[in-house]
């Protein structure tokens, strides 16, 4: 059966933090290391969810990186995530797009050739800092897209383009495989790819997915799934930057309410 760790969906991107749980009202998490402050939050829905059995549910994640003086910031070049055991990804059924595909494209053109492996979407800012000039801000839009399962590992891919002042698509591969690690059971590494040759840095950004269904023998199943156990849902991340930096781990615990 090809289920992952729900959270392994976000575990991404461009930037690419994952978060078990994470309640949007609730204050984001916050962790630094030297010079380096990164911030995460998110959301799921609905909060009050089954205690023995999978249900479908919608994620919303978001973070910040930043520095403590103001300076640009290191380029992201890897994020780890270990999640909770209560959550699942399943993509059973679910259509699937290649890097290929993705690779050297527009968004628009990303989403045409995509458009059925789709699983959510959002925004980036990236900062661009090129020697002996100013920080140039840019945004883009974040497709999320089902690379399917494998060897007992499932890909997902995180889309942006830029279009200005530099013109280039890119593409995060997030791996997600099962783990033993106490209260942890599946681990997600993202491996952001290099911006307008190392001059870029991820600065923001913000991803949801919605609580969307797909057909497998004849049932309906959620995208994304997890259950209330125990009251909580329990999340760790870590970031590494191109600079030797690292940041974290820093660990996430957040209320759910148990049904049933």
């Amino acid at each position: 059966m090809k289920h992952k760790s729900w959270a392994a969906a976000i575990a991404v991107l461009g930037v690419t933090v994952a978060t078990a749980g994470i309640a949007l009202a609730e204050k984001p998490t916050t962790v630094k290391a030297g010079n380096l402050v990164v911030t995460f939050n998110g959301g799921v829905t609905p909060k009050a969810l089954p205690k023995k059995t999978l249900a479908p549910i919608a994620l919303n994640v978001s973070g910040t990186i930043a520095t403590a003086d103001g300076t640009h910031p290191p380029a992201l070049t890897e994020a780890i995530v270990d999640t909770d055991k209560n959550g699942t990804v399943d993509t059973r059924g679910v259509p699937v797009c290649k890097q290929g595909e993705l690779e050297a494209r527009t968004t628009a053109e990303a989403e045409k050739a995509c458009k059925p492996a789709i699983v959510g979407s959002g925004t980036t800012d990236v900062e661009l800092q090129f020697p002996e000039s100013k920080p140039v801000p840019i945004k883009s839009k974040l497709l999320a897209v089902n690379g399917g399962t494998k060897g007992g590992k499932t890909t997902i891919y995180i889309h942006a383009f830029l279009s200005s002042p530099v013109s280039a698509a890119l593409v995060t591969t997030v791996k997600v495989a099962k783990v033993k690690n106490g209260r942890y059971g599946i681990r997600s590494v993202a491996t952001v790819p290099k911006i307008a040759n190392g001059d870029g840095s991820v600065t923001a950004f913000s991803l949801a997915f919605q609580k969307r269904l797909f057909a497998y023998k004849g049932k309906k199943h959620g995208y994304l799934l997890a259950k209330c156990a125990d009251g909580h849902f329990d999340a760790q991340v870590e970031a590494k930057f191109v600079n030797g930096a690292k940041v974290g781990p820093g660990k996430i615990v957040r209320a759910c309410t148990p049904k049933g």
